[in-house]
């Protein structure tokens, strides 16, 4: 049985700061984790939730994935760069031109998100998180697109797409060039499997379709620690004990 997108994490130097901050602009729903963690929740089932974990590396350079955030007119866009303003984000600048319609920003931990103009045709099916953007190769979208079984709905000039069918945020990844990585991603994937999934069968598969496990077990923390083709963390968590 295929895993499936459990959770979007971000390594944070204050967990619980960060959630309140995603929490308030997205309008989910805050979750205490089990250690020392803090999750938001998705407001229906079908959605990834977003987990903040305790970190003390330092932020190197800007993350290989951000969130696009949709509008609905530019009075919505203009509402949601406030709010985030409000909860402690702050605009930066990495090279967008002055005529662009999006607008840049960074999270009170620095991690960068766009707010996208109204109109955006690509994002128009999608939610207010309209993509997960990363920076990656044609190779990464086509391992994900098979690892996770989401379609592609975007595959062109090395630049690809994935969504899940029951629609929602779009992954997407860039193309080359793609920029060095420098560090443990900040951001990650969580993978997860239903209590009765053959675990040892879906690491096996991931890694046959170009996956690397990084750690010869799961040891005490019920996961095992792998790198997509593109060399970003990713983690499968093994499903609990059916009793």
């Amino acid at each position: 049985m295929t895993s499936r997108l459990f959770a979007i994490c971000f390594n944070a130097t204050r967990p619980s700061d960060l959630a309140r901050f995603w929490s308030g602009l997205l309008g989910w729903e805050l979750a205490a984790g089990p250690h020392d963690d803090v999750a938001i929740l998705p407001p229906d089932s079908t959605g990834f939730r977003i987990r903040f974990l305790p970190s003390q590396e330092p932020k190197v350079g800007q993350n290989r994935a951000h969130f696009d955030l949709t509008s609905t007119s530019p009075e919505d866009q203009r509402q949601t760069v406030a709010r985030a303003l409000e909860f402690g984000g702050k605009h930066i600048d990495v090279g967008q031109l002055p005529e662009d319609g999006h607008v840049v920003l960074a999270d009170p931990d620095g991690n960068e998100f766009c707010v996208i103009e109204a109109g955006n045709q690509f994002l128009a099916d999608t939610g207010f998180i309209g993509a997960l953007a990363c920076d990656g190769t044609q190779e990464v979208g086509y391992f994900w697109s098979e690892a996770l079984r989401w379609p592609l709905v975007w595959d062109q000039d090395q630049e690809t797409a994935i969504q899940s069918p029951d629609g929602g945020t779009k992954i997407t990844w860039g193309g080359p060039p793609v920029a060095p990585k420098t560090g443990t991603n900040r951001l990650y994937f969580e993978l997860a499997l239903p209590a009765d999934a053959d675990w040892e069968a879906e690491a096996d598969r991931l890694i046959s379709l170009g996956a690397t496990r990084t750690d010869p077990s799961e040891g005490d923390s019920g996961q095992v620690l792998m790198l997509d083709p593109d060399g970003n963390e990713f983690s499968l968590q093994r499903p609990p004990a059916v009793r």
